[in-house]
């Protein structure tokens, strides 16, 4: 039950808080994502608590962000703004939440490396991208079973890891696979199989029955390139970073391109809300190229570079939520 002088957006932006305590609470216990990882001694386990409040966090953020459309049609206040409100924090917490989870496994044994995770991190944003992408030229949102699955999943997987801590998931499948790793190709089967052949058929069939925005081909994958350059950008800097910061500090990176992601998904949410043509490129991408290019001019201050990407990327992303 909730009373009807909650707005709706309250509720969305209280479950993003528990979203964001999550995201900081791990941080704190497991900055370099080395406490579950067995050969790294001198970084002690996350409490098992954590992994508890971890679990309540994350069935709040999911209660709230699901309840938050019923409450806004149950007092009338459906719109624009609720949309944006909810679907933009949703592309922030793909990146916050996925991190947490990179925390149970950890960095090294029976895990997958940062950079490894950097390429998940990026199949879970592409999966979110496509779902906007395919509202942008069909007109309706068609909300994939996928979400609901990875959040009852990562409620088990912490809830799991509270009862029996990091070392329930040190297990090697046949074939030398382990848990660590077999959440990654389900993450890979799932969006190949589930995901992208699902919205290419959707906006097909918009076209084909006349259903859609109607759209002509440069203007339907105009929203994708944005996408695109980021992601050619961050990952030329990432793997061939001259200090190899995706392993110095892995945590700020995942910050920093999350950040910016969540930036180009709230401007297609905004187009596709307008029914207007969405900008081919915006200005947040300057700053990666800028700080990518310093980080091979100046390799020694490579992390400063990356910190100061994640500040502005922050400051920008604020900005722009306050202002449209």
């Amino acid at each position: 039950y909730c009373p009807k002088w909650v707005a709706p957006n309250v509720l969305t932006f209280s479950g993003f808080l528990f979203t964001v305590f999550n995201f900081t609470l791990f941080a704190f216990y497991d900055y370099y994502l080395y406490a579950s990882s067995d050969d790294k001694p001198q970084y002690p386990p996350i409490p098992r608590w954590v992994f508890a409040l971890g679990a309540f966090n994350v069935f709040m953020a999911y209660t709230l962000d699901g309840i938050d459309g019923k409450q806004a049609r149950r007092t009338q206040t459906s719109g624009p703004l609720g949309e944006l409100f909810d679907h933009g924090l949703d592309s922030w917490t793909t990146m916050l939440i996925s991190v947490c989870m990179f925390s149970v496994f950890g960095r090294t044994d029976h895990s997958v490396s940062p950079l490894r995770m950097y390429f998940i991190l990026w199949n879970v944003f592409i999966s979110f991208y496509l779902t906007h992408w395919e509202k942008y030229n069909t007109g309706v949102l068609f909300l994939p079973w996928g979400y609901d699955l990875s959040m009852v999943g990562t409620i088990i997987v912490f809830i799991v890891s509270s009862i029996g801590g990091h070392k329930t998931w040190k297990i090697v499948f046949p074939g030398g696979i382990s848990v660590g790793v077999m959440f990654e190709i389900l993450l890979y089967v799932t969006a190949i199989v589930s995901s992208l052949p699902v919205v290419l058929w959707n906006i097909y069939k918009s076209y084909r029955d006349k259903t859609g925005k109607m759209r002509t081909f440069l203007d339907a994958i105009r929203p994708l390139l944005p996408l695109a350059v980021l992601f050619a950008i961050s990952t030329i800097w990432v793997v061939h970073s001259p200090s190899n910061i995706i392993e110095k500090d892995p945590r700020i990176v995942f910050l920093a391109i999350g950040t910016i992601f969540s930036n180009i998904c709230c401007r297609l949410i905004v187009s596709q809300m307008s029914n207007t043509r969405c900008e081919l490129l915006s200005w947040i991408l300057l700053p990666v190229a800028v700080i990518a290019i310093f980080s091979f001019i100046f390799p020694s201050i490579d992390l400063v570079f990356t910190y100061i990407l994640a500040i502005v990327a922050l400051l920008a992303h604020i900005h722009y939520g306050t202002c449209v």
